[in-house]
């Protein structure tokens, strides 16, 4: 194998890219991974890692790397409607322990660096410029990286970068639609969520969650409409006072915050699922694959699951690769379980969006859901990977 050749090559060093990069490597496979930042570096996200991840990390061989940075422990999830109907749905419901609160800088960062320690080659500051694809097959890539061209082959390649989605795009020719809604994301102090639990808040227009991380500070991570952002001039903390600021809920715990980090955005074009193999030779994971809704708090799970998911796929052809044939039953293959996997959730959570973006709606389903136990666990387990039998639900839940 040439210097510039590997099995595969993954673009975006997220929790999917290196989790992908994790599972390859310690099945032999050679792996170069790109990633356009210099990690650690903080990243817009709710930062709730769903009790389903630990099981995860344990796999990947970094659970003792994460809970050394003593993330925030959240054993439950209560979502507000504007005029202060409640309902909380425990995280015991989602695995046998806690979620966690931590920073994507810091989770990031240690999946990153264990895909190096097991001999992934990863390479930080690298932009994809070109999706090498001749014959209809893509086989590799062109980078630009430390003011040089580079050229890497593979038989497969993965994009992992997130809602972006370099590589797809560049295959699928897809403009970007102009966005309607807009995400904001920052670290506070002096911020009053009720201790271990992720508040989620519904507006006019959007939602936000608020919870805790490492370090006691709070992350903050809201979508609000577009138009309701240039009204307030494009200011993270305006729109905080004056759009999340109905919710009677928030306007309390957000009372008296600071921001004690820079405030992240980005566009937000659309929900839902992408196509998982635009074309042979490229699989999509994580967000690129498919964007689920922050409000379930399954987004970190879906990047774990999907890169695992892609590259078990891998492994299961490794044998065939690269014949052009092979690839094309190799997409086919992961498309089959990609949808097996995650097609029920993602319905799913399209229905609940639109509730969601509707606070009357909001307001009736959350008092719905207050009402009925049995009610509120079918939700909030239709939202992850498989639908199983109604759960014991603790008094503490009631």
């Amino acid at each position: 194998m040439s210097p510039n050749s590997y099995d595969v090559i993954i673009a975006g060093g997220g929790p999917a890219g290196a989790s992908a990069a994790i599972h390859l490597a310690r099945h032999g496979l050679c792996v170069l991974l790109l990633e356009q930042k210099r990690f650690p570096r903080p990243k817009l996200c709710g930062e709730f890692i769903s009790p389903e991840c630990i099981a995860h990390f344990e796999k990947l061989g970094v659970a003792g790397e994460m809970d050394s940075y003593l993330p925030a422990l959240i054993t439950h999830t209560t979502f507000y409607s504007c005029r202060g109907h409640a309902v909380t749905v425990p995280s015991g419901w989602f695995g046998s322990g806690a979620a966690l609160g931590l920073s994507r800088a810091i989770m990031d960062n240690n999946l990153l660096r264990q895909a190096e320690r097991l001999g992934v080659d990863v390479v930080e500051n690298a932009t994809v410029s070109e999706v090498i694809k001749p014959n209809g097959v893509v086989r590799g890539v062109r980078v630009k990286c430390g003011g040089m061209d580079r050229e890497y082959l593979a038989a497969i390649t993965i994009d992992a970068t997130g809602r972006s989605r370099v590589l797809a795009r560049k295959v699928e020719r897809s403009q970007r639609s102009k966005p309607k809604l807009i995400a904001f994301k920052a670290h506070l102090t002096n911020a009053r969520p009720a201790p271990g639990v992720c508040e989620i808040y519904s507006y006019p227009g959007g939602y936000g969650g608020l919870s805790s991380v490492e370090n006691e500070v709070s992350n903050l991570c809201f979508i609000t409409a577009a138009d309701d952002v240039r009204r307030a001039h494009s200011s993270p903390e305006s729109v905080v006072r004056e759009i999340l600021m109905r919710n009677q809920r928030a306007a309390y715990t957000l009372e008296r915050f600071s921001v004690s980090s820079e405030w992240l955005s980005v566009s937000l074009e659309s929900f839902g699922r992408q196509r998982p193999s635009p074309t042979p030779g490229l699989l999509t994971i994580g967000d690129c694959a498919a964007f689920i809704d922050p409000f379930t708090g399954s987004g970190m799970l879906m990047a774990l699951e999907s890169g695992q998911l892609a590259a078990d796929t891998i492994v299961r052809h490794r044998d065939k690769l690269p014949d052009s044939t092979s690839l094309k039953d190799l997409s086919i293959d992961y498309v089959k379980g990609y949808q097996r996997k995650f097609e029920a959730r993602l319905l799913f959570c399209s229905v609940l969006r639109r509730v969601a973006f509707r606070p009357r709606l909001a307001e009736f389903t959350i008092a719905a859901c207050h009402g009925s136990a049995w009610l509120r666990n079918r939700v909030a387990l239709a939202t992850r990977s498989k639908r199983t039998s109604l759960r014991r639900i603790s008094q503490s839940a009631k």
